[in-house]
């Protein structure tokens, strides 16, 4: 269990998504019962988003691979080629070309290594439908109505989210809340079926319309789509085939 001090020093990475999913559960139970750190969590997200929105970008010149080209041992370029000069052989020279080569495979498989942004997303995703779970934070608004539900994102979002009421398809709609991913708020929907809760995270997107895609993740099931300028992404316990039929009866009802 995280102490006050350490939760304060891990605060920034937290706030940034760095952390993984164990230290995210950690610092969120602590969260709940201390207003200092939620205080400076909050200003770190701010800070953070600040960053991210002001910070500059700059393309590279397209002159600048034949400047990195022209800076490395001409063997090494040759040899990177497979057109070796035997006749000028020097150990030393290929002992330059092969630390190159080394070099550039190296930074090569840190970058493959790294996770992509699906993979982050992904993380997130089971992040948050396991922290509604342990610190029993399912919903901000318990209701069973669509339509009091629906309302109450009014003003807390910048977009009205789909609410639709699956009840009798053996899917009831329990609640809904405000949480974050993908470095914003979304909504969350939360319905149940035989006692397993479902998270439906829905926010808005310019990607182009997607069909559903399924996958399992540290024992959690997920699905997720595109369509009509919308994320939806849903997360559960429940059997793969269920929360396959979930996620089909979403978009049959939201694409009326």
């Amino acid at each position: 269990m995280m102490d006050h001090q350490e939760v304060q020093e891990l605060l920034p990475a937290y706030a940034d998504q760095e952390l993984g999913i164990v230290e995210t559960l950690e610092i969120q139970r602590h969260l709940n019962g201390c207003a200092d750190c939620q205080r400076e969590y909050t200003a770190q997200c701010i800070v953070s988003a600040r960053f991210k929105k002001e910070a500059g970008y700059f393309d590279a010149p397209p002159h600048l691979a034949q400047r990195i080209i022209a800076a490395l041992p001409q063997d090494a370029a040759s040899i990177r080629f497979w057109h070796v000069n035997w006749r000028n052989f020097r150990w030393r020279n290929v002992g330059a070309a092969m630390a190159t080569m080394l070099a550039l495979a190296w930074s090569v498989g840190l970058y493959l290594n790294l996770p992509s942004d699906q993979d982050k997303l992904t993380e997130e995703v089971i992040a948050s439908h396991v922290r509604s779970l342990q610190v029993d934070h399912l919903s901000d608004v318990v209701s069973t109505d669509q339509h009091t539900v629906k309302p109450w994102f009014n003003g807390k979002l910048n977009f009205s989210p789909p609410v639709v009421d699956l009840a009798p398809q053996g899917f009831p709609l329990i609640g809904g809340r405000l949480d974050y991913l993908a470095g914003r708020p979304v909504a969350a929907l939360v319905y149940r079926h035989a006692k397993h809760p479902i998270n439906l995270y829905i926010w808005p997107t310019t990607d182009r319309d997607a069909p559903p895609q399924s996958q399992s993740r540290q024992g959690y099931h997920l699905v997720h789509w595109t369509w009509d300028g919308m994320n939806y992404w849903t997360a559960s316990d429940l059997a793969a085939a269920d929360l396959q039929q979930f996620a089909d009866m979403v978009r049959s009802v939201v694409r009326q």
